[in-house]
């Protein structure tokens, strides 16, 4: 379907528009269910310098994947997420921010077999960069509002689909990054040390001396280097409040993140 328009879904929500990177980039997204923040920021401020091709998969309303073009002006990305109603917001995004010409969306489950993505425009071997938040939160109740769900449950079988597409799609040599809870880094690291080697793992924390609540994992394509795992990294300074310089740097979009 052509997403010159947004559909009635879009349309009719409460869409807010959001500022990141300070004011460098704006986001529109819906006022309820699942919205972008510092995760998405985080993510895109992950992908290494010098990557001239960027997927992101899963990519919502496209935060994560226009904060890593805004770093790269040479970068050029792909935006693919199931979710069609997500997807004319990031297609708005890219406009609104000057971006389309370097960037375009696809309408693609990355769980499907390998031929219907091919089919929705997602070729193998392609990206130097792939980078994803997938979804999270597999126990309790879904949540009531379908698209806020469908960004949050998944079963450790479908991520590791997520796993698996990431690795078709990314270039030989090419980074697969992803953010994801720090309480499923199993499942997680189990998918990627099947398939990438020179992974690196970031914990992050909320502050200091407190347990890790996320984890960026990085892995690359047809490496064999061992496994660095990172120092935990707090994101708030002693008070518990301000950002850490390193965080407050990288959400005001001043700084990529050093890992």
């Amino acid at each position: 379907m052509s997403l010159d328009q947004p559909p009635a879904f879009v349309k009719h929500q409460s869409v807010t528009r959001d500022a990141f990177l300070g004011g460098r980039l704006t986001v529109s997204q819906p006022r309820n269910g699942f919205r972008a923040g510092l995760d998405s920021v985080l993510l895109g401020a992950a992908v290494s310098a010098g990557c001239k091709t960027l997927l992101d998969m899963g990519c919502g309303v496209g935060t994560a994947g226009l904060v890593a073009l805004v770093h790269a002006p040479e970068m050029s990305g792909t935006l693919v997420d199931q979710n069609t109603e997500m997807l004319a917001l990031a297609d708005q995004n890219l406009r609104d921010n000057g971006l389309s010409e370097r960037g375009q969306i696809r309408t693609v489950d990355v769980t499907a077999k390998g031929s219907l993505r091919h089919a929705a425009g997602l070729a193998d071997n392609g990206h130097d960069a792939v980078i994803a938040n997938p979804p999270f939160f597999s126990d309790g109740t879904l949540a009531d509002d379908a698209g806020r769900a469908g960004s949050r449950h998944m079963d450790a079988s479908a991520l590791d689909s997520w796993i698996k597409t990431a690795a078709g799609c990314a270039a030989p040599g090419g980074e697969v990054v992803f953010i994801y809870p720090a309480t499923s880094l199993a499942p997680l690291l189990a998918g990627f040390e099947q398939r990438f080697g020179a992974l690196t793992i970031l914990p992050l924390s909320p502050r200091l001396g407190a347990a890790a609540s996320r984890v960026l994992i990085r892995g690359i394509k047809g490496s064999r280097a061992p496994l660095t795992l990172l120092a935990n990294r707090a994101l708030h300074g002693d008070d518990g409040r301000a950002f850490a310089p390193e965080f407050d740097a990288i959400f005001l979009g001043s700084a990529r993140l050093d890992w």
